[in-house]
């Protein structure tokens, strides 16, 4: 009888500690297919059109007074072909490289151990309506060498305060013989309250000389107004031998059953007449909660000797990226797809 309690009891509090924990499989498969056009024409299947395609692992465990450990396995996924290339990795393999962190969270705020979106990216990009993805994503981040992401980091992120937020990130750089080579420093700042956000976010990732430090600063605002949902990025970047400095207003509208999406961005290359004006709209359609059918239509206007063509960092990771676009040409491009989420 006593052996029968004890193993009652074991199983009961085994049972609490099982409630008070979860891991969860996620993910996005995103398709379609797209045309571009400038010198030659490029037609073919794209992937992440309208979000990024990835497999993913998360879970977190109640410890007790507030306190909870978590962690976090983001793998990229190409289904057009197949791979896990994306998000810093090449392929074909699957890697954690979109995001590998652990941490703590509680009252003070949460903090993080491993790779994921550097805090001078990962904000100021949530007001791009086009999610960072496709032929009509802003092209200002990384257009010098900013990194999106980062190993080797410590980040901290604080809990809402009254809708202002804040969040500091330093990585490593784990170079041999060097503790200053690619190592990074970021900070970000805001506020985020019913229908208004707002923020301010600057970094610096070091290279082996200082010439070659990349710097940036971005300041990112959205307000829902219900009917339309306005947005504007300004992202500065440069290191000692080169300046942009990018421009991007947006606007988001519910129509039907999705949502229409519209932009214009400058990309302003700093002493020079070489620059690039996008126009861009879409459509995404819900199917339902998980599932949406979208289209996308943009246009690049190059100046003088600019040769940007669409995407991000002006160069799509699929097909369409082998474009070829001569020096003050206009490239068109359009995609359709399908996104599914898990």
């Amino acid at each position: 009888m006593k052996k029968s309690l004890i193993a009652l009891a074991v199983l009961a509090a085994s049972g609490v500690a099982m409630a008070q924990s979860s891991v969860t499989l996620f993910g996005v498969v995103d398709a379609g297919v797209g045309h571009v056009s400038a010198t030659n024409s490029v037609s073919g299947v794209t992937q992440s059109g309208n979000s990024s395609s990835r497999l993913g692992f998360r879970g977190v465990e109640e410890l007790g007074g507030g306190l909870k450990a978590g962690f976090w396995l983001e793998g990229a996924l190409s289904p057009d072909v197949g791979t896990g290339a994306g998000g810093g990795a090449t392929g074909p393999g699957l890697e954690f490289k979109r995001r590998s962190t652990v941490g703590l969270e509680g009252n003070f705020g949460e903090v993080r151990l491993g790779r994921e979106l550097t805090v001078g990216y990962d904000k100021p990009s949530s007001y791009d309506p086009f999610g960072q993805v496709g032929l009509a994503s802003f092209q200002g981040f990384g257009i010098v060498g900013q990194p999106n992401r980062i190993g080797n980091g410590l980040s901290y992120r604080t809990p809402a305060l009254g809708g202002f937020f804040a969040s500091v990130h330093y990585a490593f750089g784990e170079v041999a013989g060097s503790t200053r080579t690619g190592s990074y420093v970021g900070l970000a700042g805001g506020y985020e309250n019913g229908p208004l956000s707002a923020t301010l976010a600057a970094d610096q990732q070091r290279a082996a000389l200082s010439a070659n430090d990349v710097k940036t600063w971005s300041l990112g605002a959205s307000y829902d107004l219900g009917v339309v949902k306005p947005a504007f990025i300004y992202h500065s970047e440069k290191n000692a031998a080169v300046k942009y400095n990018t421009y991007m207003l947006a606007l988001t509208a519910p129509v039907g059953p999705g949502n229409v999406i519209g932009s214009y961005q400058r990309l302003d290359l700093k002493n020079s007449k070489n620059d690039t004006d996008v126009l861009a709209v879409g459509y995404v359609y819900n199917l339902s909660k998980r599932t949406a059918v979208y289209g996308t239509y943009a246009h690049a206007n190059n100046k003088g000797t600019a040769t940007r063509a669409l995407g991000y960092g002006g160069n799509l990771n699929n097909s369409l990226g082998a474009v070829t676009v001569a020096p003050g040409e206009n490239v068109n491009g359009y995609q359709v797809g399908v996104r599914h989420a898990f």
